[in-house]
């Protein structure tokens, strides 16, 4: 099982070694003894940069292949109308059942919340610690302090007056496009991120939903947001570099611009402060983390307080847009309570 605890027994012993084997690659490697041809290459490296690791790391093949794998299994569907629809969805879910949902009410410590049989929290080490660290022993509050973080993002929200003129016809049927060249060209740039340096040659990230979903955008109009990687906490501008690389592979790009919106990993942290230094993946996925999240633990959702559990991608399976880690979060406090606590 890859989308649970690392030491959660399999249903699937077999495959999951198969997997794992595979997994323990850096990705540069891989992809050179992998596929044959530099498009397959690339492609793989665009996949395998969502880690936000070196290429050239061990275990930075574990994303290309689970992106991979679900793009040729169901795809990566967008929700029409813009991703604020899932959230709607799941509120009148929870509505439905009684539940109620309270915002605008910033939470700094446990007395701050209501008496809970249990309280999940969807943040990270930093913020659990300072939240409700009085509620540890020490050497579980020393374990969430030591929790690395990893390179933020730099993101550009822009207003079209026309679709992206790429080169390539193929990248206008596609909601997701990664804007990076060669297999080499985006493992040296998410390298030098990792060394701490800011690429002349971005690998970026570039989502087009509104080809596919006109409530996105006026008529004759179209909205686009691309993002690069960056050291935690970056202050450089990297806007110019990231229209750069989309001009590289559409020529005209720039002259489709009407406006854009810029978010360094300031902007970042201060919209949502999980995204520590604007890691948006709540923790890097680096070395023994991409499993100890935040510790090494057969349910590491549950904290040596009975009642407080952490349901965000600072858990297993981590990064990704998933569902999982509050899943499993919500399983572990449901197994406490019938178990009588």
């Amino acid at each position: 099982m890859v989308t649970g605890p690392a030491l959660a027994f399999p249903r699937h012993p077999v495959a999951l070694a198969r997997f794992g084997l595979m997994s323990l690659w850096p990705a540069r490697l891989f992809a050179r003894r992998a596929f044959r041809t530099d498009r397959a290459r690339a492609a793989f490296a665009g996949l395998a940069a969502h880690s936000f690791l070196s290429l050239d790391a061990p275990l930075s093949t574990t994303f290309a292949l689970m992106l991979g794998g679900t793009a040729h299994a169901v795809g990566w569907p967008m929700p029409r109308g813009g991703s604020q629809r899932v959230v709607d969805a799941l509120a009148a879910i929870l509505r439905a059942h009684g539940g109620e949902i309270v915002t605008g009410r910033r939470v700094g410590s446990m007395a701050d919340l209501p008496r809970a049989d249990a309280t999940l929290f969807d943040v990270t080490p930093r913020q659990l610690e300072r939240i409700a660290g009085d509620r540890f022993p020490e050497g579980y509050r020393r374990a969430l302090r030591r929790y690395r973080y990893g390179p933020g993002v730099f993101k550009v929200d822009y207003a079209l007056d026309g679709p992206v003129p790429w080169r390539a016809p193929d990248c206008g049927l596609a909601g997701t496009v990664h804007v990076g060249g060669t297999l080499d060209e985006i493992a040296d740039s998410e390298g030098e991120v990792a060394r701490g340096g800011h690429p002349e040659r971005p690998f970026a990230l570039v989502a087009q939903q509104s080809l596919f979903d006109p409530s996105r955008a006026p008529a004759g109009k179209h909205t686009l947001w691309a993002y690069c990687h960056v050291p935690n906490g970056s202050t450089v501008d990297m806007t110019a570099r990231i229209e750069a690389q989309i001009e590289r592979f559409a020529p005209g790009f720039r002259d489709r611009i009407i406006a854009r919106h810029v978010m360094d990993t300031r902007w970042v942290e201060a919209h949502n402060e999980t995204y520590v230094g604007g890691d948006i993946s709540a923790g890097s996925h680096g070395g023994l983390q991409l499993f100890a999240r935040p510790v090494l633990s057969i349910d590491p959702y549950a904290t040596p307080d009975r009642s407080i559990y952490l349901c965000s991608a600072a858990t297993p399976p981590g990064g990704g847009v998933h569902g999982m880690c509050g899943y499993h979060a919500a399983r572990s406090a449901m197994r406490r309570a019938w178990k009588g606590g």
